[in-house]
């Protein structure tokens, strides 16, 4: 529980200067010290909700309401920074998760969502993988109408209509914000790769991939190639390209880009079949948002911090905890 010190709390014969003094700290004692909502607070002292957020605010402007952290969770707190410095993160995100042996979806679903809310704004430009922490993270978000905002998927769609189907979830995400959805009207994966040039080339696809590239924020996961993932469940990758893509070194994907330890993409036909963001292009984009986390994705997790050096991170406490000590054994 935080603990809040109002210096100027009922009692204190401190002499007052402000005029507004007596009912912004009265507003801050029923807000921090009686628990009471800011809607509540606003009608106990007959005044909109906007105005108490405002005395909070400027109370803790003034320094009349100071705020400690006395909490387990400071670790944490010190783990994100750990990961800022050491993989070069504008912002790192951790959500308190305490089972090794558990799924973390449900937890970094909750934290993204929240981080999304917070950075939605007018006339955005959003680029959007899939997958299932992506999915879960829906119900989280905060939606509301914004101006001129461009929902564009990054990679083709899946035949069966499953939950997980990309386009599905971009246009569940655009919904949110009263966005322009722009879908990539293919499959994820071609038959050869000629077709997919042709389809990139002559069907004005490549187009909306150039869209993307240009898009202020992208929002991807990955997934680990050792375990029936999402894209095998769904039978787009054969048990046999599987396996011959971990011959050649594959240790996962992002949007369908098959990587090496390095990030690097594997020689592989695989990826030459793909109708995605190339990590050429995802590098370009002016701002990444990782969202991943579990035992089985921390070496692809590793490879795509590596390769795309995204601006932001969100992810589970264990998951953190293994990618530092990983970092701290090279």
């Amino acid at each position: 529980m935080p603990d809040t010190t109002l210096p100027n709390e009922p009692g204190n014969r401190d002499k007052v200067t402000d005029p507004n003094s007596q009912i912004r700290i009265r507003a801050a004692w029923l807000y921090y010290i009686e628990g009471m909502t800011q809607s509540d607070v606003a009608k106990r002292l007959g005044v909109n909700r906007i105005t108490i957020t405002r005395m909070l605010s400027e109370a803790k402007r003034r320094g009349e309401v100071v705020i400690r952290i006395q909490s387990d969770l400071a670790p944490i707190t010190a783990m994100q920074k750990q990961l800022e410095d050491r993989f070069g993160l504008s912002h790192a995100i951790v959500a308190p998760f305490a089972e090794p042996e558990g799924d973390p979806t449900r937890v970094i679903a909750y934290a993204a969502g929240g981080y999304v809310s917070e950075i939605m704004r007018s006339n955005l430009t959003v680029g959007v993988g899939w997958g299932r922490t992506l999915h879960a993270m829906l119900p989280f978000i905060e939606g509301r109408s914004l101006e001129g905002v461009r929902v564009v998927s990054l990679l083709g769609g899946i035949a069966q209509a499953r939950r997980f189907n990309p386009a599905e979830f971009a246009w569940q995400f655009a919904e949110l914000f009263d966005a322009e959805g722009y879908l990539i009207s293919a499959p994820a994966i071609v038959d050869c790769a000629q077709t997919r040039h042709a389809l990139l080339e002559h069907c004005g696809l490549d187009q909306i991939l150039e869209m993307a590239e240009n898009c202020d924020v992208a929002l991807i996961s990955c997934g680990g190639i050792s375990s029936l993932t999402t894209s095998y469940r769904l039978g787009h990758v054969s048990e046999a390209e599987r396996q011959s893509m971990v011959d050649v070194g594959a240790i996962g994907d992002v949007l369908y880009n098959f990587i090496d330890t390095n990030g690097e993409p594997v020689e592989h036909p695989v990826n030459d079949r793909a109708i995605s963001m190339s990590m050429a292009r995802l590098k370009r984009v002016r701002e990444t948002v990782l969202i991943s986390g579990g035992p089985e994705k921390v070496d692809i997790m590793l490879a795509t911090l590596k390769s795309l050096k995204p601006s932001v991170l969100i992810t589970d406490e264990v998951t953190a905890t293994s990618l530092l000590e990983a970092v701290s054994d090279q």
